[in-house]
């Protein structure tokens, strides 16, 4: 059971490694680490997420803890609803963007603020882990009803976009949470044409599979760009918490230049503001946000610790290389379908096709995120830094190396049992010799060691 506790959330194969009784004891031990308060649930379309969710409810309920349940929704829309409806704590049953065998639980206190590995969810994995066999509840019948607040979250989405270009958008739901909100929303910005595949929510993920971070997840999306001529393209990830966009050329932008294009958007509007990105992102990130007379503020991998980071420095907005976007204006939560509508903003303003606006961001040559199959994190990390000695080095998230002309990090994920690489240069050339040049000191550590591009 110990392997499900992850960094921010709860993670693993059902039902081998999460099933019913589990989500029932973790149910009990949210209601205990919520003092038996009001707790928002909300869950994806996964084939597990029901059976899940209602044992749940048995165990939060049954504890003395109150439900007000909104379905199955996407996370963003769990977010708000635990924000606007000021509940004690949010559950969301998924496992975003992992695999459809795969299942989960994000878990938030109130103002939907993330249980992580540093605040939370140590103390209730010790609760859980502490149950018997069976469960063990108070049998309070805690109070148990529906709630849908989708009309008002997509009316704050779409109220966010101002003075919009007639443009039109391909969207590719990815089969997931994202489907039912893109029908609705575009019903309420006229100007806006969606050209959309894949909306029906299907939990076998059965087209490309929830992930569109990894380069085949965007194929079909890039395919209707072209043939649509849309403006833009984007696809969602299983629970819509994250996107990837693609220019009008039917080109992947990567996560981490986007940041920057919605920096220029909201710096504009309010100059000087706090921009934080995660320390996988290319340097251009920093540099544009500083040109642009901004705040640029570095960051740790992961939701619960970019939420936290955001609110401690008052942030604006915030991104992943991974395809996450956080506003201030959600609740510093992410969200896939805000993040296109403040792509609209971003283009609306420009009135320029986007593979111009992106052009100038492509000044670096990265490697794009490399996974490492190995069981030797630590000593990979410490023959790296014996390598390169004169080195600027930090330990924030991992280790990162750093050169006038060149920089790596490496770091376990808190999502998956990879460690996670990312290279960046100033020439492609540059960049192929130094990749090399690591990649030799991890399999002289590790010749076992297994190698995989996103």
């Amino acid at each position: 059971m110990t392997g499900i506790f992850r960094a921010y959330d709860i993670r693993g194969a059902y039902p081998a490694e999460l099933d019913e009784m589990i989500a029932e004891k973790i149910g009990i031990a949210f209601a205990r680490l919520m003092n038996r308060g009001v707790i928002a649930l909300g869950r994806d379309c996964r084939l597990s997420s029901p059976a899940l969710a209602a044992a749940f409810v048995r165990g939060c309920t049954g504890e003395g803890g109150a439900i007000t349940d909104f379905g199955m929704i996407s996370s963003p829309l769990l977010y708000y609803a635990t924000i606007r409806g000021m509940f004690d704590g949010g559950a969301m049953i998924t496992a975003s963007h992992l695999p459809p065998a795969t299942n989960g639980i994000k878990l938030s206190r109130e103002l939907a603020i993330p249980l992580s590995g540093d605040q939370g969810l140590p103390a209730l994995q010790r609760m859980v882990e502490a149950m018997p066999g069976g469960v063990q509840t108070v049998q309070a019948a805690g109070a148990y009803k529906m709630g849908n607040l989708m009309d008002e979250y997509l009316d704050m989405v779409a109220g966010s976009i101002h003075n919009p270009l007639p443009l039109r958008i391909a969207i590719d739901a990815g089969d997931g949470m994202a489907g039912p909100e893109i029908p609705q929303l575009f019903a309420r910005l006229p100007l806006l044409e969606p050209v959309a595949i894949h909306i029906e929510p299907d939990g076998r993920f059965p087209h490309h599979g929830p992930n569109p971070f990894i380069s085949s997840g965007t194929d079909e999306l890039e395919a209707l760009v072209r043939k649509s001529k849309a403006d833009f393209g984007v696809a969602f990830d299983g629970d819509a918490d994250r996107c990837i966009f693609v220019d009008e050329k039917g080109e992947r932008i990567p996560a981490d230049l986007v940041i920057a294009l919605i920096a220029d958007f909201y710096l504009a509007q309010s100059p000087g503001a706090t921009i934080l990105y995660d320390l996988r992102s290319s340097r251009v990130v920093a540099e544009t946000i500083a040109r642009l007379g901004g705040r640029a503020v570095r960051s740790r991998v992961g939701h619960a610790f970019i939420k936290e980071k955001m609110r401690q420095e008052n942030a604006l907005f915030a991104g992943e290389l991974s395809g996450h976007y956080y506003f201030k204006d959600t609740g510093f939560c992410d969200s896939g379908i805000f993040a296109m509508a403040q792509m609209v903003n971003f283009l609306s303003w420009k009135n320029m096709p986007l593979s111009q606006l992106i052009a100038p961001l492509r000044k670096y040559a990265s490697t794009g995120e490399i996974n490492l199959r190995t069981g030797r994190h630590e000593s990979i990390m410490a023959a790296l830094r014996a390598a390169f000695p004169d080195a600027g080095t930090d330990t924030l998230d991992g280790l990162t190396i750093q050169y006038p002309d060149w920089w790596f990090n490496l770091r376990p994920s808190n999502t998956e049992p990879v460690a996670r690489l990312n290279l960046e240069a100033r020439t492609e050339a540059g960049r192929n010799q130094r990749l090399e040049e690591v990649l030799q000191v991890i399999h002289k550590t590790d010749p076992t060691v297994e190698i995989e591009k996103s």
